[in-house]
């Protein structure tokens, strides 16, 4: 086990930390929330037919509506967050903002039922932490050495990551099959559903040039498709449980 985690943990700092600048690429040209609908649906149809010809039973019905839960806070909530935002926030800057993830998790932690209730060296963490992000945001000067951060930009990344944090939490006790690249690739699916459903409703599928398309883009995308979603959020999920 030990030999897993340590191989899924890297993937994370790593892989997770490089798939910003790619989506940077990829929604300069591709509207947000329909790429990164693509992106999860192309994943985890991969997953899920993988498991299913693997042997792997169908999943019930219980743990679609838990597949779909988490899904619609990880990916649509979470991640559709951080895709549009990085549309007006720079790819680095978007990356510190979701650094506030455990920050939300501790306190989502702390105020559910059967929580971990946080100590005082753990809150004094909590708000040094939320310091750390007020000073970036920068509310009360013109900008940080001259970059101008547009408000909604910064609190749709605040959102994001507290969607990500309850999806996480959530996960922890979800009724999900016993194969985590099922339970993922269903995640996958039911986060790109929701996806193409947002963004079909704010009009994105008007705003889709497939022949402005660049080939940056497209490898952008490709990138998330593989070590985005196969490799990163697959190894995040695995080591949620």
């Amino acid at each position: 086990m030990k030999a897993r985690i340590w191989p899924a943990l890297l993937a994370i700092y790593v892989v997770w930390g490089s798939t910003y600048l790619a989506i940077r690429f990829v929604v300069e040209e591709m509207p947000p929330f329909l790429s990164a609908g693509t992106r999860f649906l192309v994943s985890g149809a991969i997953l899920v037919a993988w498991q299913r010809l693997r042997g792997s039973p169908a999943p019930s019905r219980r743990e679609w509506g838990a597949a779909t839960i988490i899904g619609l806070f990880l990916l649509l909530g979470g991640n559709g967050g951080l895709v549009w935002a990085e549309k007006i926030i720079p790819s680095g800057i978007a990356s510190l903002f979701i650094g506030a993830t455990p920050l939300w998790m501790a306190l989502l932690d702390t105020f559910r039922p059967g929580g971990i209730r946080l100590n005082w060296l753990t809150w004094a963490g909590v708000l040094i932490g939320f310091s750390g992000i007020a000073l970036l945001a920068n509310p009360w000067a013109n900008g940080l050495d001259g970059l101008h951060l547009d408000p909604w930009g910064v609190i749709v990344l605040l959102l994001a990551a507290l969607s990500w944090s309850a999806g996480s939490l959530y996960s922890r006790k979800a009724h999900l099959p016993d194969s985590p690249l099922m339970g993922t690739g269903m995640e996958m699916l039911a986060g790109s559903a929701g996806l193409f459903m947002f963004g079909s409703l704010v009009g994105e599928w008007g705003q889709l040039e497939l022949s402005t398309i660049t080939s940056r883009s497209l490898l952008g995308l490709l990138y998330l498709i593989t070590f985005g979603s196969l490799v990163g959020f697959v190894s995040y999920t695995w080591l949620l449980r």
